[in-house]
């Protein structure tokens, strides 16, 4: 019986399997770092080496074309989880003076109007961004801009603060409660739409509290959302969800929304 190792070039099955292993390797380098890089429809690599850096998930070549700008004001508010914890009662009263003049439109309960929403129990984070949007422009409204326009840094927090101390409405008084809608609770993972609680339950910072909002406002900024009329969103997050939403989606979300706690 031959001793000789199968790992031994003289064995020609040892020697023909590495050779069609290094073959295929090398055919599938250069198809996955030379060929589908230059395929790829205005994605044309500047040299081989860019072709190979951009296939393997490195940077490219910086260029040197000027970075695009929108033609429009974006959100600079900076919101993170715990910046507005325990507000003074100071705080929460100056909050409460200022908020005399929006009663107007949202209540003097906080709870809102039909095209104006609830701010009772509102996130302070929510309240605080959409304030300093509509001051620096980022968010458009031919009321909330000129009043916005007149508030300190300071007098947002404080008015932040005092809805957010406001209790929400009972849920009785919003309606009766209805299962959520698969939109709502699953998203639509084909068309890469979260479901909305994974962002609006308390689970990102600046994301507003929807359930017990009005169903027409929330129908109203969904639109807005969809069709470019609102975009103080951070990194278009809202925008990217709105588009992808059909009108029957965006309905029922409104909806059930509106007829929550």
């Amino acid at each position: 019986m031959s001793e000789e190792s199968v790992f031994s070039r003289k064995d020609p099955w040892f020697t023909a399997s590495v050779g069609l292993t290094a073959a295929i390797a090398v055919v599938a380098a250069i198809v996955g770092f030379v060929w589908l890089p230059y395929a790829q429809p205005g994605l044309r690599p500047s040299s081989l080496w860019d072709a190979i850096c951009g296939a393997a998930g490195v940077p490219r070549a910086r260029s040197n074309a000027a970075p695009v700008s929108a033609d429009f004001v974006t959100s600079k508010a900076i919101v993170t989880s715990g910046m507005f914890d325990h507000p003074s009662a100071s705080s929460i009263g100056h909050g409460a003076t200022l908020a005399l003049q929006c009663a107007a439109c949202h209540g003097a309960d906080g709870a809102g109007k039909a095209d104006a929403p609830g701010l009772a129990g509102q996130y302070t984070g929510a309240l605080y961004k959409e304030l300093k949007d509509f001051k620096d422009g980022a968010r458009s409204s031919s009321v909330m801009a000129p009043l916005a326009a007149v508030l300190s840094d300071s007098d947002m927090r404080d008015l932040a603060a005092y809805y957010a101390y406001l209790p929400r409405m009972n849920e009785a008084e919003v309606g009766t409660k209805r299962a959520a809608p698969h939109i709502v609770r699953y998203g639509s993972p084909l068309h890469n739409i979260p479901a909305c609680g994974s962002c609006h339950d308390g689970l990102m910072a600046g994301a507003p509290w929807l359930k017990g909002q009005p169903s027409v406002y929330l129908e109203a900024q969904l639109a807005a959302f969809a069709n470019g009329g609102r975009h103080n969103d951070i990194d278009e997050q809202m925008r990217n969800v709105a588009r992808r939403m059909t009108a029957a989606e965006i309905d029922e979300a409104a909806h059930y929304y509106g007829t929550q706690k």
